[in-house]
């Protein structure tokens, strides 16, 4: 099977996306897996797939698997980047594309200079939906907000959705944090029933930010757009960011805002692409 693809990044998350809209594409786990390697194959940190929507009023429906092969629901840089390949594959003339994944609706805005502005939708607290046990779990309550121990981990997180689960550490010093220590204990943890996304988070200021995301199966990336506004997020609930803030990652720099708490989270950033070729799986 020879497969045409298309290699990108946001702020240095990077995917190889896959062309649906013309005819269905089923690849196996392996196949899947072959792609996402960076010595087998042509290495990223997700494989996005878009396909056309069935849904009146939306424009398309887009899949993301991990390079392990497990498909999973959401991932903010990969929006992104799924805006700037359909626009410049001529697969839409519009500027502002709805999108449908596994499990949301999204609204994506491709502005002037480039950058993609996403309509995250709100984030969502429910700790059943999350999911994440809470049970025989006394959190610390900042600002209201909470705080949960992970004794056995040696941290404590605020824990949220952005249509996949979170969970959010603040630390003094984000290049000097455990991640690859902590980071695969906390993803893994007994409580996330569906494993979790761990956040780093170093605050500089109200508006401005430091952050690393030790990832669902995919490991430290270089940046996370979910992870970004559930960080965000969770330091404006615990009372020490403002609704507007810039998120420096390792890979590049995110704007993420949250108007109010009723509000969708709003994130603004780059898109990139790489090279196009051909691989035979």
């Amino acid at each position: 099977m020879r497969l045409r693809f298309t290699k990108m990044h946001g702020a240095g998350n990077d995917f190889v996306v896959l062309d649906a809209t013309g005819a269905p594409l089923a690849l196996s786990r392996e196949q899947i897996r072959r792609l996402g390697d960076r010595r087998l194959g042509v290495g990223a940190d997700q494989i996005l797939v878009i396909e056309r929507s069935t849904t009146p009023g939306v424009d398309f429906r887009y899949r993301i698997f991990n390079n392990t092969g497990d498909e999973v629901e959401q991932c903010g840089n990969g929006s992104r980047c799924f805006v700037r390949y359909v626009v410049d594959h001529g697969l839409t003339d519009k500027k502002t594309i709805r999108v449908e994944t596994v499990n949301n609706l999204l609204e994506l805005s491709l502005a002037a200079d480039g950058r993609v502005r996403v309509d995250m939708n709100r984030p969502v607290f429910d700790l059943a939906r999350v999911p994440f046990d809470a049970s025989g779990l006394t959190p610390r309550l900042v600002n209201g907000f909470e705080l949960w121990p992970l004794a056995d981990a040696g941290v404590e997180v605020a824990v949220l959705s952005m249509g996949n689960p979170h969970a959010v550490m603040r630390v003094a010093d984000v290049d000097a944090a455990p991640v690859a220590a902590v980071g695969p204990r906390v993803e893994s943890h007994a409580r996330f029933p569906r494993r979790v996304n761990a956040g780093f988070l170093q605050v500089l200021s109200r508006g401005e930010v430091k952050l690393r995301v030790y990832e669902r199966d995919a490991g430290e990336t270089l940046a996370c757009g979910t992870g970004a506004c559930a960080a965000v997020v969770a330091g404006i609930r615990l009372g020490w960011l403002d609704r507007r803030v810039e998120v420096h990652a390792r890979g590049g720099d995110l704007l993420i805002e949250w108007p109010d708490d009723s509000a969708s989270v709003l994130m603004t950033g780059p898109a990139v692409t790489v090279f196009e070729g051909e691989i035979e799986l």
